[in-house]
């Protein structure tokens, strides 16, 4: 009687466990499916608001990013809490006031963060939106080697392989519009300095990402919206300092909301709400699935580019768009048993 008691249990455990599994990868996916999208739309409609007569300034759409996440933020924390505004005002105060060194922490990554936004914003003002995006790829690659030193990963050689087919297919796909936007580059925009702007934010991603994931993954009796809170907490009054540092003479000759249009505000409440996204999927995959994702959503931009932008689809197009597609698969691969081998060889060794 005890035995088919226990087997009960340990069935209801398992089928339990189950669930959890599958309920965890519903969410990895479905995040990501939704961070492409998000991605996508943010490219095109980024890209069609930096094209404005009036170009709104840059930094103060990051901080207005940052305040709306926080804003959102409290709002999930408020629901999580009940709907009580005592509960929230006490976890707040228990999770964050109460914690400064943990706070601290995320600083790190929240000043990082608001950097690289920074970056993109100029990169994209003096590279072409092609450009830009095939050099921004390359935080999957910095991504990656933080991951491995910071977090002590290891990649399988299908998966090494899979970045640098990404990073081909893409390029493949970019090169397109490289060659027909190279001819019509602008005599005010400064290619050397938007380039570097995009290699600094790539490095500036790869790190901040993997910084913010060890954290999360380390500390999960803090909630992931805590977590956010923290950071636009942080990003915000930076981002104040730095615009009354860099750009206060143009905030007050032109205004804090200069270039303003509803596009502009489209983009700040998709760069927001991506952040989020990408906290979740931080949360439930890892930062170099989030690359892949990013990267997809450039080929998704490019298709709705051929019924908006008249973008035409050439072979070159379709090779780069399968090289992508393909690299997202090889990298899900389950390693082969004899790379499962080598590395506990490899690791009993270093043992002895």
């Amino acid at each position: 009687m005890d035995d088919d008691v226990d087997n009960y249990k340990t069935k209801e455990i398992s089928v339990m466990d189950q669930l959890r599994n599958g309920t965890k990868e519903t969410l990895k996916y479905a995040s990501l499916v939704t961070l492409t999208v998000q991605n996508a739309a943010l490219t095109l409609t980024m890209r069609a608001a930096r094209t404005q007569e009036q170009l709104f300034i840059s930094s103060t759409a990051v901080i207005i990013s940052e305040a709306i996440k926080l804003i959102s933020c409290l709002i999930m924390v408020f629901i999580d809490e009940e709907k009580s505004i005592k509960r929230l005002v006490q976890s707040i105060q228990r999770n964050i006031l109460n914690e400064p060194k943990d706070t601290l922490k995320v600083a790190v990554p929240a000043i990082v963060y608001y950097v690289q936004n920074n970056l993109i914003y100029l990169g994209a003002t003096h590279l072409d939106a092609a450009t830009t995006q095939v050099t921004y790829q390359l935080k999957i690659i910095t991504t990656a080697l933080f991951s491995v030193f910071v977090l002590k990963k290891r990649l399988y050689r299908n998966q090494w392989l899979a970045l640098v087919i990404l990073f081909i297919g893409v390029a493949l796909v970019q090169l397109v519009q490289i060659n027909k936007s190279s001819s019509k580059q602008s005599n005010q925009q400064n290619p050397l300095l938007g380039f570097t702007a995009i290699l600094m934010a790539c490095v500036l991603s790869g790190f901040a990402g993997v910084y913010f994931e060890k954290i999360l993954k380390s500390s999960t009796e803090v909630s992931l919206w805590i977590r956010n809170i923290q950071l636009s907490a942080i990003a915000v009054p930076f981002g104040l300092l730095q615009v009354f540092i860099t750009d206060s003479q143009l905030v007050s000759e032109k205004g804090f909301f200069y270039g303003y249009t509803l596009l502009t505000w489209t983009v700040v409440l998709l760069q927001a709400q991506g952040g989020l996204l990408v906290a979740v999927v931080v949360k439930y995959a890892d930062n170099i699935l989030k690359g892949f994702a990013t990267s997809l959503s450039i080929i998704l931009s490019c298709i709705v580019s051929v019924y908006v932008f008249q973008f035409e689809v050439t072979l070159q197009f379709i090779l780069g768009a399968a090289l992508v597609i393909g690299s997202i698969f090889l990298y899900s691969k389950q390693p082969s048993s004899s790379d499962s081998s080598a590395f506990k060889l490899v690791k009993s060794l270093g043992k002895s």
